[in-house]
């Protein structure tokens, strides 16, 4: 039900109608709860950033036919001409703690590993599907696809198709959902949640409520934001999602007694098109703007310099924190430079029409087409391909091909660039969302300062702080959404039939 016969008192009201929002309301919906979703964009920019994810989800598993069991349309054939190492609870964790420099919260972390699969089924039996991850995550050798990097899953149709069955099964299971509507503050009796203030296209109403479950996303889309708490330079960001993610949720959760957790000086980002839009444009979702063959490139600024080991590993782990980098060079551009060698192994979304590339046959005809310093460009591509040392090259494995005696070096994937026609592909930095948020246990609970529940306040997907610092392993945002809105979902539910029996 949409916008028409709303109660106006409910069990559960959830803010925020992304991955996380909807897995938290249908997990209230499973305790009988009645249950509300207040979302503040328009009906046609619903889903927050989910809708534009390209889909990938990365969860333990033990192999492939554990990996079935959510894909039961994968034939016999197709999976005997499949290659699936496992990816244990352990190598996710690992993979986590490794790339947050082992400064994730181990609960959080250790909860988000644990249920990452169990959230998986648990999510195809609300009718949400799944398919393997070959165009990114796999490679066919001698007639077998060999995955590579423990993120073989992603939802069907990306993002859109995600949220289409999210809301869906939403719909099917009589949960409300107001478009429109901006929530405004918690309403609270004797210290407990007892509803929600919002503006509901231009009207203020107040909801009762025994749990609210804030799910909205963090600051990213606030530009004030961005520059107070990340720096001055993130003005300049393009947002990769949503626009109304601009800090609501944390806002009137500090003002309930929450407190501030986790990098809040850090956030998500990448490199992507320096042509991508300044927000999500609705009408192009599925992250198709992403530039992410970089570990196959050189990538240098405006002055001709690099200024990042692109093959440090593979783009799962680095992609999350290169964004970064790319900010902080001259007008906020970098140029992914590639000859004819490599240009054939690019992922697909350098073939799209949105893509910008500018193209010559020779590396001089093609600084003449880019807004650099020729000679310290055409110096840097010479003292690069000098460096390349000899070795196997394999974009499957980190090869260990790499470069001597210069900085930053290549460590993995370093190959000439030497045979035209050459391509550069100037990129920005796009943010995708701010790894500050607020402090909740493993039930979803919203602390206080003294880390106690604030009772009837729950919190999921990127407004918990704590589990992402620096970087990220990528497919675990979207993971911790679902795994986080369905325990919020589970214990506000919970809290309710608590308070109804006392």
């Amino acid at each position: 039900m949409t916008n028409q016969n709303v109660k106006t008192d409910y069990d559960v009201i959830v803010v925020g109608a992304g991955n996380a929002a909807l897995c938290a309301a249908i997990a209230a919906k499973e305790q009988g709860g009645h249950v509300l979703v207040l979302e503040r964009a328009p009906k046609e920019k619903r889903g927050g950033n989910s809708f534009f994810t390209d889909g990938a989800i990365r969860a333990a598993y033990g192999n492939l036919d554990q990996i079935r069991e959510v894909m039961p349309e994968l034939t016999d054939e197709e999976a005997a001409n499949t290659v699936m190492p496992e990816y244990t609870e352990d190598d996710f964790y690992d993979d986590l703690m490794r790339v947050t420099k082992n400064e994730s919260d181990p609960d959080l972390a250790r909860t988000l590993v644990s249920e990452s699969f169990d959230t998986i089924r648990w999510m195809n039996s609300h009718g949400v599907e799944f398919e393997l991850n070959k165009a990114n995550q796999s490679f066919v050798e001698d007639g077998k696809r060999i995955f590579w990097g423990g993120l073989p899953l992603k939802t069907k149709e990306k993002g859109i198709g995600l949220m289409r069955s999210l809301f869906n099964r939403a719909e099917e299971l009589g949960i409300d959902v107001l478009y429109e509507s901006r929530a405004l503050e918690i309403v609270r009796q004797e210290g407990r949640v007892s509803g929600l203030k919002a503006d509901v296209a231009g009207e203020v109403k107040t909801f009762g409520a025994i749990s609210v479950i804030l799910a909205c996303g963090s600051f990213e889309a606030n530009k004030e934001m961005r520059k107070e708490y990340i720096g001055e330079e993130w003005e300049a960001a393009a947002v990769r999602g949503t626009e109304y993610n601009t800090g609501d949720g944390i806002d009137m959760a500090l003002k309930a007694g929450a407190v501030r957790f986790g990098q809040w000086d850090g956030c998500h980002s990448i490199g992507t098109d320096a042509n991508v839009p300044k927000v999500g444009d609705f009408n192009k979702p599925g992250d198709i703007f992403k530039k992410h063959s970089y570990p196959l490139s050189i990538m240098l600024n405006k002055e001709g310099q690099r200024f990042v080991d692109e093959g440090a590993d593979f783009r799962n782990y680095t992609y999350a924190k290169y964004g970064k980098e790319v900010l902080k060079q001259p007008d906020h551009i970098a140029y992914q430079i590639y000859d004819s060698k490599v240009r054939p192994l690019l992922r697909p979304e350098y073939d799209l029409e949105e893509a910008t590339v500018v193209e010559a046959d020779t590396l001089e005809a093609l600084v003449d087409k880019i807004p650099v310093n020729k000679e310290a460009f055409l110096a840097t591509v010479r003292e690069y391909n000098e460096a390349v040392q000899d070795g196997e090259f394999n974009p499957s494995v980190k090869d260990g091909k790499g470069t001597k005696g210069i900085e930053p070096p290549k460590t993995n994937w370093a190959n000439t660039i030497d045979e035209g026609p050459f391509y550069a592909y100037p990129v920005t930095c796009g943010i995708t969302f701010s790894f500050g948020g607020v402090h909740v246990d493993t039930e979803g609970h919203v602390l206080d300062r003294n880390e106690q529940p604030i009772p009837g306040l729950f919190a999921a997907g990127e407004m918990v702080g704590g589990i992402f610092y620096h970087n990220y392993p990528g497919g675990s945002g979207l993971m911790s959404g679902a795994v986080y809105g369905k325990i919020a979902g589970t214990s506000a539910g919970r809290h309710v039939q608590a308070v109804q029996t006392i």
